[in-house]
């Protein structure tokens, strides 16, 4: 990461510190979702930096969102401790599957990740008597009791975690092995690289980060619902953020998360019944004018200035 990355990540890591010391409980909760989904964009974007384009983010944030719930209700568990044991799940789920579908390649994976959100989906429907099936779970109350000061903390303390795991992975030579492996697969196997197990160790960390992020939403809200915890919600927005920001890096998915993030709630505001529409219109219009993003458009413009 460049200079000016750092310093664009700091301040917008400091403008989140300073949100609730000098807004209100509308702006509070805006800025939890936020940092929601710029949690979700950057485990999709880490996973995208192997060549592989998973599309099972909602599957595995619901299976963490599910699995803290429970733990909760059944083992009458502490809901910070059932947040880490969502992610944990995930993660074990993520390695299990891991060894059957990240033998897979190109659209072939993407489909089968996909497919994960409806499978759980069924699975969590079929076992009403522990998830409650259709109709959901409800605890009896929410994390901190509902309080918004201490959610938003815990959302931004993910957040700056999920942050500074991505940062890990352009320092080390995970790095490298995965974009060896994204530009060319053939190459990074005759270099000697055990190419599917970097695959399943990113696969199962960046399950992990959306379980918990899933496990902390559900704590939030105090309720899980097929339908609404396996939205697809949770994987077209993170992915537009990226698309939006930047691909394969941390700053690209940060500011596409922050820029679109904004943007969302300011046409929900204005255009309650078209606000997606306009808001697709913006996405498709970055990708056309900026296919590098915003961060990566910012970059072509420095390095020609150099």
């Amino acid at each position: 990461m460049k200079n000016w990355e750092y310093i664009v990540l700091i301040a917008i890591i400091i403008l989140f510190v300073a949100v609730p010391f000098f807004t209100g409980p509308y702006i509070l909760h805006v800025t939890t979702t936020i940092l929601t989904f710029l949690s979700l964009a950057l485990s999709w974007d880490m996973m995208l930096r192997t060549g592989q384009l998973s599309f099972g983010t909602a599957g595995f944030f619901g299976i963490g969102g599910y699995t803290a719930v429970l733990v909760y209700l059944i083992f009458n568990m502490n809901p910070l401790l059932s947040i880490i044991v969502g992610g944990i799940f995930a993660a074990i789920i993520a390695f299990i599957l891991g060894f059957a579908i990240l033998r897979l390649r190109g659209i072939y994976f993407a489909i089968t990740t996909l497919a994960l959100s409806g499978v759980f989906m069924v699975i969590i429907k079929n076992l009403s008597n522990i998830t409650g099936g259709a109709e959901g779970t409800i605890l009896p109350s929410a994390i901190f009791n509902g309080n918004p000061i201490k959610i938003y903390w815990l959302t931004l303390v993910i957040a700056i975690i999920t942050i500074i795991v991505s940062e890990l992975f352009q320092k080390t030579k995970i790095y490298f092995a995965i974009t060896s492996t994204r530009n060319d697969e053939i190459v990074a196997k005759s270099s000697g690289i055990d190419i599917f197990r970097y695959l399943v160790f990113v696969f199962v960390i960046t399950s992990a980060i959306q379980g918990i992020i899933g496990g902390a939403y559900a704590q939030q809200y105090g309720f899980v619902s097929p339908e609404s915890t396996f939205s697809t919600h949770f994987l077209l927005l993170p992915i537009a953020m990226c698309l939006a920001g930047g691909l394969y890096s941390t700053i690209g998915s940060v500011v596409g998360a922050v820029l679109l993030g904004i943007i969302a709630e300011y046409l929900k505001m204005q255009f309650p019944y078209g606000h997606l529409i306009i808001y697709g219109v913006i996405i498709v219009l970055v990708v056309l004018l900026m296919p590098r993003g915003i961060a990566g458009t910012i970059k072509d413009i420095l390095k020609k200035r150099r």
